[in-house]
């Protein structure tokens, strides 16, 4: 693959986000291994954005695995500053198929009751109620169970 390239308006702005970025991948003293540039690979495909620390003290040779990791992943080399990289690819569409259940019913929700107090001056207390899907919630706050649908006779059913 070759890398992407961006012009220095791109850079300036992909640098601006990288700036707050903790490094994603360290390259230690084997330097770039087929494992890490897997690792290199997987953190772009899920960031997009990423920042790899270099543990050598030669330049040349930072500079050289800098380059190499934008052409073998298809990056863009957006920054080498001390022994940080930091290397942009736009990140793949991912397309999720979501599945239709029509036998699913409603979950549970959370509802927020304020009950005033008998007294005067006290505060009112906030409770907080779980209605669960067969469940209603009343306008005095309580909870009661939702009625069933009347059943229908047979005669009935067969006339509609």
């Amino acid at each position: 693959m070759s890398q992407i390239q961006l012009t220095p308006a791109q850079r300036k702005v992909h640098r601006a986000e990288a700036h707050h970025l903790n490094p994603v991948v360290m390259v230690g003293s084997d330097g770039l291994t087929p494992a890490v540039t897997k690792e290199i690979n997987l953190a772009l495909n899920s960031h997009g954005l990423i920042k790899v620390r270099v543990f050598s003290d030669d330049r040349v040779a930072r500079e050289a695995m800098f380059l190499a990791l934008a052409d073998e992943l298809g990056a863009a080399p957006i920054q080498h500053i001390g022994k940080l990289l930091v290397l942009w690819r736009p990140q793949p569409e991912i397309i999720k198929e979501r599945r239709v259940d029509e036998d699913r019913m409603a979950g549970p929700r959370d509802f927020k009751v304020l009950k005033h107090s008998t007294r005067g001056g006290q505060r009112p207390e906030v409770k907080t109620l779980r209605v669960l899907g067969n469940q209603r919630l009343t306008a005095g706050g309580t909870v009661k169970r939702a009625k069933p649908k009347p059943k229908t006779s047979l005669k009935k059913r067969s006339q509609t």
